[in-house]
């Protein structure tokens, strides 16, 4: 009797057919709603109404917005916006999934309303099975309890039993590499050790889903690489992933599938290759340019950047640069602490993600090491002319204390610079050209080349 009472159920919530399919994630007209300014109790308390309302088929009691007319709701003036239109699509099992976008086009707002974070303003999000997620740092844990303590405390509300997070316990700890820290309250932890943990414990407390936001682009290197093989280990095991980057080459080595959001639209949705082609199309056909950005100060901090330019040889910030020419690229930060382990980082790429080159604000210094003071500092680094071939690059930057990132500042902000070439070999109207005139390859640079003619 309770099972026929429990498909009927089903049938009348429209769950039956994604029950018994081997579909996992199905997100159908998901909407989502933001107010500008500072989210008070108020926003909170229309969630959950708006929550309710959806449970039981009733209209949001808190809609400010017609959604059959979309056009009118652009035209109203109100202190909203949408981070998600109209999202629809649908994952399998076992499959590793990509989302890629620009900043701001409602990546993070996905997987929030798919981790329960938040709740949609219209449309559901349907999922089979455990779901584990990591979308920042500290995200999950109390921060008055131990490392172990919430390994446990983790593994409880994902519905496991004492004896089964004992039997995950060993590889968790092994994972993260927080060591003797593992009985420390969390509230101690540096930023890297939090993201270290908790990726461990995502990845380990047999997850059906694993839902992994941008937070895996900071810190080690090293660790990167072994979170990534993890999430790959995970999808063969038959489980599936949820894996939001900004970089395009890790996406394009992972995934299966592709999602491009654009102003939180589905732009394309598909194969990987044709996915991220469709993205940097994007880039080369408009002006988004980014030279420069600057970052208010935040005194918890104790290292902190405060502006990242990008600038011309005239010492200019710009994002078209003469490619004959050398270029600078500049970190302004500030120092809260007297410390010899501090590093300036700067990665140069190309826009698809892939590494050009890293480099370090001591990689010169004797012994690599530089004594720093509390006070604000300007790091530079000049990129030589006649190197690069021409064409759209980027750059990141952050800044770290200790070889573990153990205390770090990433805003996660992309320069995006074009170089250009004025009538050079580099895009000579030559047989070694693309399409575009351009000459083959990452670097152009002018090598000397000997000419003798043989008797």
């Amino acid at each position: 009797m309770e099972i026929i009472i429990l498909l009927g159920v089903l049938f009348r919530l429209g769950l039956y057919q994604f029950v018994m399919s081997d579909t996992v994630i199905k997100v159908e007209n998901l909407w989502k709603e933001y107010r500008y300014g500072v989210i008070d109790h108020a926003t909170f308390k229309a969630d959950i109404q708006r929550l309710l309302a959806r449970i039981r088929g009733k209209t949001d009691p808190n809609s400010l917005i017609d959604f059959n007319q979309e056009q009118k709701a652009e035209n109203q003036k109100i202190d909203t916006f949408w981070a998600l239109r109209d999202i629809s699509l649908e994952i399998k099992q076992g499959e590793i999934l990509g989302v890629i976008g620009k900043n701001g086009a409602g990546k993070s707002t996905l997987l929030k309303i798919m981790s329960r974070v938040t709740v949609p303003t219209k449309g559901l999000v349907k999922m089979k099975g455990r779901v584990a997620c990591l979308l920042e740092v500290g995200t999950g844990f109390h921060p008055e309890l131990t490392g172990r303590e919430n390994i446990y405390l983790n593994g409880a509300i994902l519905g496991m039993t004492k004896a089964e997070i004992n039997s995950k316990y060993d590889e968790i700890f092994e994972f993260s590499g927080v060591g003797k820290f593992i009985d420390t309250p969390v509230k101690r932890y540096s930023s890297g050790m939090h993201v270290r943990l908790g990726f461990a414990v995502a990845a380990h407390l047999d997850p059906e889903i694993l839902l992994v936001d941008e937070v895996l682009a900071v810190g080690d290197v090293a660790f990167q690489k072994k979170c990534l093989g993890k999430m790959g280990d995970i999808a063969k095991a038959g489980k599936t992933v949820f894996f939001v980057s900004h970089n395009l080459g890790s996406i394009d080595r992972l995934c299966d599938k592709v999602l491009l959001l654009e102003q939180g639209k589905l732009i394309s949705f598909g194969e990987t290759k044709l996915v991220i082609e469709k993205y940097l199309q994007g880039f080369c056909e408009t002006n988004d340019l980014l030279p420069e950005a600057f970052y208010p100060q935040d005194s918890n901090k104790q290292l902190q950047m405060l502006s990242f330019r990008l600038l011309d040889y005239n010492g200019s910030p710009s994002g078209l640069l003469d490619r004959t020419l050398p270029f600078r690229v500049a970190i302004k930060y500030e120092l809260r602490i007297s410390t010899e382990d501090a590093n300036v980082e700067v990665v140069l790429e190309k826009i698809d993600g892939t590494l050009i080159c890293h480099t370090i604000d001591s990689d010169m210094e004797h012994g690599r090491v530089i004594k720093r003071e509390p006070g604000c500092y300007l790091t530079t680094v000049e990129f030589p002319g006649y190197l690069l071939n021409a064409g759209k690059y980027q750059v990141r930057s952050w800044i770290r204390k200790g070889l573990a990132h153990d205390e770090y500042d990433d805003p996660k902000t992309i320069l995006v610079f074009q170089l250009l070439d004025h009538d050079t070999f580099a895009t000579a109207s030559t047989h070694s050209a693309d399409e575009r005139g351009q000459r083959f390859g990452l670097l152009a640079p002018p090598l000397k080349w000997k000419i003798e003619r043989l008797k």
